[in-house]
C-alpha cells in the first residue's frame, strides 16, 4: 500500500530539504497510516486533518527515533497521537442492549 499522505508534507514536518531519505519516509508514512487504521478500526482517510496530523507525528517520531539504542526514553507512540485518534474509535463498554 502506498501512503496517502504526501511525502512533501512529512519532509516539511521534519524540516528536511533533501531527497536522500524519500524511500524511508514513504515507508514510515505507510506504516503510520496502517497503524492508525488498526488503532481506529477503520481505514485511513486521505484529507482528514486530524488523521493526517496523527500520521505526520507518528511517522516523524519513527523517523527520528529509528536507532535501536538511544539515551532518550522511547515511547511506542508519541504524546498526542492517541488523543487525536480516540474520537475515531468506537468505544466498547461491554454493555449489550437487550
Amino acid at each position: 500500500m502506498a501512503a496517502l499522505t504526501p511525502i512533501e508534507l512529512l519532509k516539511s514536518q521534519l524540516n528536511l530539504d533533501h531527497d536522500l531519505d524519500d524511500a524511508l519516509l514513504a515507508h514510515k508514512l505507510d506504516a503510520a497510516e496502517i497503524w492508525i487504521g488498526n488503532y481506529t478500526g477503520t481505514p485511513f482517510v486521505s484529507g482528514d486533518a486530524a488523521l493526517t496530523e496523527a500520521a505526520l507525528q507518528l511517522a516523524s517520531y519513527w523517523y527520528e527515533q529509528r536507532e535501536t539504542a538511544s539515551d532518550v526514553n522511547m515511547r511506542p507512540v508519541p504524546f498526542g497521537v492517541r488523543d487525536l485518534l480516540d474520537s475515531y474509535r468506537e468505544q466498547v463498554t461491554g454493555y449489550v442492549a437487550e
